[in-house]
C-alpha cells in the first residue's frame, strides 16, 4: 500500500526551493477520473497524442497521470499554470525546461513503475532520479553479468540468495539515476563505473573508470518511496539537504493507493 506515511510530507502552501536543497516528490499514478480529467486538460498536444498510442487503457492513464503531475509540479516552482510549462530534451532524450519557461536555474528529473512516480526537483544542479517496481527478475544473472561491473558482481554474487534481489534493484536503481543526472548514457556504459549494493550499506558512486574525480563530484542517496518498490536519487555536489514530499492533486490526503 502506499500510505502517506513518515518520512514524505505535504507541501505547504507557501513552497519554496533554496540552492542548497533537492525536493522529491511521490505521486500515485492511479488517479481518480476526475482528476484525470483535469491533468489531461494540462498536457500539450504532442502529449496527448502519444497518450493516445497506449494499447492498454491502463498505460495511457498512468502516462497522462505523470506528466500531469510534472507540470503541476513545476507549474509550482515556475509560477505558471501546468499548461505553460514547455520542455526541451536532450540528444539523449533527457526532459528539461525550454527557455520560455524563466527556469534556467530549475533542473528536475522523473521516474515512474508500476502504480508509482518520483519527480526531483533542484537548482543549479545536475540530478537524477530513478524507480523499479521489485519483482522476480528471472535472469537476474545475465542482466548483472553485462550491466554491472566486475567489482559490482563479486559483491552481488557473494550474498545470500535472500539478499540478492534487492541488492540487484539497489544497483540497477542508482546506476540509472547517476546515468540519467549526466544526461548522455552512451558516454558512461553500466559496466564502466561502481555503486554500492549491500543491503544496508549508504548509497554511493564509488568509481568511475576513467575519471577519478567523478565520484566526489556526486551523492548518491537511497528512497523509500514505499514498500515494494526500490529507488535512488543522484545530484551534483555535496552539502545539499533532501526534501520528500507527497504530491495528492484534490483527492483526500489520507487515501491510499493500493502497490
Amino acid at each position: 500500500m502506499l500510505a502517506w506515511d513518515e518520512g514524505w510530507s505535504l507541501p505547504s502552501a507557501n513552497l519554496v526551493l533554496p540552492n542548497d536543497e533537492v525536493h522529491v516528490w511521490r505521486a500515485c499514478l492511479d488517479q481518480p477520473a476526475t482528476t484525470l480529467e483535469r491533468l489531461t486538460q494540462t498536457l500539450s498536444a504532442d502529449e496527448q497524442r502519444r497518450a493516445e498510442r497506449f494499447y492498454f487503457e491502463r498505460h495511457r492513464r498512468r502516462f497522462i497521470a505523470a506528466r500531469g503531475v510534472l507540470r503541476a509540479i513545476l507549474g509550482r516552482y515556475l509560477g505558471l499554470e501546468p499548461d505553460q510549462v514547455e520542455f526541451a530534451y536532450g540528444a539523449q532524450g533527457k526532459p528539461a525546461l525550454a527557455n520560455c519557461c524563466y527556469g534556467d536555474d530549475l533542473f528536475f528529473n522523473l521516474s515512474h513503475s508500476h502504480k508509482l512516480a518520483l519527480y526531483a526537483v533542484t537548482r543549479h544542479r545536475q540530478v537524477g532520479v530513478d524507480l523499479e517496481y521489485i519483482r522476480v527478475v528471472t535472469d537476474d544473472e545475465r542482466i548483472a553479468a553485462s550491466t554491472f561491473s566486475a567489482r559490482e558482481n563479486r559483491e552481488w554474487r557473494t550474498l545470500l540468495k535472500v539478499k540478492q534481489r534487492e541488492a540487484f534493484f539497489n544497483c540497477w536503481t542508482r546506476k540509472e539515476a547517476y546515468i540519467k543526472a549526466i544526461g548522455d548514457g552512451l558516454s558512461r556504459p553500466l559496466d564502466q563505473f561502481d555503486v554500492s549494493l549491500v543491503p544496508g550499506e549508504p548509497a554511493r558512486l564509488l568509481n568511475v573508470i576513467g575519471h577519478p574525480e567523478e565520484a566526489a563530484r556526486w551523492c548518491l542517496k537511497e528512497l523509500a518511496p514505499a514498500p515494494g518498490y526500490a529507488a535512488a536519487l543522484a545530484a551534483e555536489g555535496q552539502g545539499w539537504h533532501l526534501v520528500c514530499l507527497q504530491w495528492v492533486g484534490n483527492e483526500n490526503p489520507t487515501s491510499i493507493c493500493t502497490g
